[in-house]
């Protein structure tokens, strides 16, 4: 029979090697191991981190700088066609220079069109102070009171987001005639 046969049952098994002793170094040498990997991983995330906000820094400059670059090309047409018109003025005719005129309204349009920039022509509708600043008003019997009567200047909006007013005469109720 062997060693493990012969124990009693209940007995702890005999181990056939003794364990080593644990040195008071041991633990610490080992913790001291776990603290370099954690303070190096701690580095590399440092690293990283610093990396990313020097890019990020980087890419941001860089929308500032270059962030209207499609509009400005867009607007070159509108450039190049001012310039012909102004050389033209000797020589054409004013039916011939309105509708170079209109041209270049229509590219500078579809530049703004491209960029996001809408047009805000209010006339007819009720005056909203959010869009709209009033810059006088006309008694009506006409239009209803607070209804944009005439468009001064008309407002621009970017991306659905106010860029300028649009500067209107807004109505106002008559005058009640006075008795006598």
């Amino acid at each position: 029979m062997t060693e493990i046969d012969q124990q009693a049952p209940g007995e702890p098994a005999p181990t056939t090697e003794p364990a080593p002793a644990a040195t008071p170094e041991q633990p610490c040498a080992a913790a001291e191991a776990r603290a370099a990997e954690h303070w190096a991983a701690y580095l590399r995330a440092a690293a990283e981190l610093d990396n990313f906000r020097k890019r990020a820094a980087r890419e941001v400059e860089a929308a500032r700088q270059f962030g209207i670059e499609r509009f400005a090309a867009a607007l070159l047409p509108v450039a190049d066609s001012l310039g012909l018109a102004l050389d033209a003025t000797a020589t054409a005719d004013a039916a011939t220079l309105a509708e170079g005129h209109r041209a270049t309204l229509r590219l500078l349009q579809s530049a703004f069109e491209r960029a996001g920039i809408s047009e805000l022509d209010p006339a007819g509708q009720r005056f909203d102070p959010q869009l709209h600043e009033a810059m006088a008003t006309r008694p009506s019997a006409d239009v209803p009171p607070d209804t944009v009567v005439e468009v001064v200047q008309k407002g621009y909006l970017l991306n659905g987001r106010l860029l300028r007013p649009a500067r209107v005469v807004v109505s106002a109720a008559p005058a009640p005639a006075p008795e006598c």
